[in-house]
């Protein structure tokens, strides 16, 4: 080879590796601290409390009695969820007279799944499209608002649902007696998942959910399905914690130790987006002692808004006053 061949080769050798910058190295990202934090959802379970784990705070709360209807604020969102922190239901009475009194005495009654599958709740699909538009299929739907935290009926209201139209929904109510009906709309806030509503002062707009990238995790009484032992589903309120459905998973873990796992542990195990992935079942009452015990063996590998990993276990239900229904967490970012 001559010169001439030589030194082309060696341009062109010089110049295909000055095209491939080499890989920046990043250091290993290190664990952060072990914290502690107690929910304060009070003896009587009325606080509803956001909880973010990368900054470690209670970052909103409000009273569960607050709403009784969540409106989906997702862009293809159509959802219309109950309040079943008060053990809200719903019922269908297809199309009859609005704004008359109402007969539910054959009426079948439905709760919204605790997982949030949206084929699983208790309004449902409440449309057709129509070019473009979720037109209304004029149904009554009877609208039980549950009970407070003393346990007090809140009482029942008929609703339409009329459209869902350039993202605001439009609808109706008035009381199970009838009379004046009231109209409403709610257009969407894409900074959250659900705007919230309630029956109250002849209707208004609760806006009780902080932005869906600033919290992880509700701490929240809600309506779930348990099982006789012989298999048959009922309704039960119970207190726990559901996930943000905004890109947090889940994944229990009893396996590992909470002082040992660690990111290489957790890195390919099966996440759950079920709002109750981590539920309420981290908790059961003595009956002979009269009060609740944690699990604490039980881990909870959390992926959260960000995408870290944390680890998480339920140490206490109890405050420094021995009072229920303060959960006290332990969990670190991994």
């Amino acid at each position: 080879m001559n010169r001439t061949g030589l030194f082309l080769i060696m341009l062109i050798t010089t110049l295909l590796t000055s095209c491939f910058k080499e890989d920046d190295k990043v250091p290993p990202r290190q664990p952060g601290d072990v914290m502690t934090d107690t929910i304060g959802m009070d003896q009587t379970y009325k606080n509803q409390v956001y909880f973010d784990l990368g900054t470690g705070t209670s970052v909103q709360s409000n009273l569960k009695t607050s709403s009784d209807l969540g409106f989906d604020c997702s862009p293809d969102g159509w959802r219309i969820i109950l309040n079943t922190s008060d053990f809200a239901t719903v019922a269908d009475l297809g199309v009859l007279p609005f704004g008359q009194a109402q007969d539910t005495a054959h009426a079948i009654w439905k709760f919204d799944k605790s997982d949030g599958n949206p084929d699983s709740l208790g309004i449902g699909r409440w449309f057709t499209v129509n070019n473009g538009d979720t037109l209304s299929n004029h149904h009554v739907y009877v609208v039980n608002r549950g009970m407070d935290e003393n346990g007090d009926n809140l009482g029942l209201m008929q609703v339409i649902f009329d459209s869902l139209s350039q993202g605001t929904y439009y609808f109706r109510f008035t009381n199970m007696s009838g009379g004046a009906v009231n109209k409403f709309s709610v257009k969407k806030d894409p900074s959250v998942n659900f705007l919230f509503f309630t029956f109250k002062f002849g209707g208004a707009l609760k806006p009780l959910e902080p932005p869906k990238t600033d919290y992880d995790l509700l701490f929240t009484q809600y309506t779930t399905l348990l099982y006789t032992d012989i298999g048959e589903a009922y309704p039960y309120l119970v207190t726990g914690v559901l996930i943000n459905p905004n890109k947090v998973k889940v994944c229990p873990d009893s396996l590992h130790s909470f002082e040992t796992v660690t990111l290489d542990n957790v890195i390919d195990l099966h996440y759950s987006s079920n709002l109750d992935a981590i539920g309420y079942d981290w908790k059961s009452y003595d009956f002979n002692a009269g009060s609740y015990t944690v699990n604490s063996k039980l881990l909870y590998i959390i992926r959260d808004t960000e995408g870290y990993y944390f680890k998480l276990r339920f140490i206490s239900f109890y405050n420094e006053s021995g009072q229920k229904g303060y959960p006290v967490i332990e969990f670190q970012r991994l």
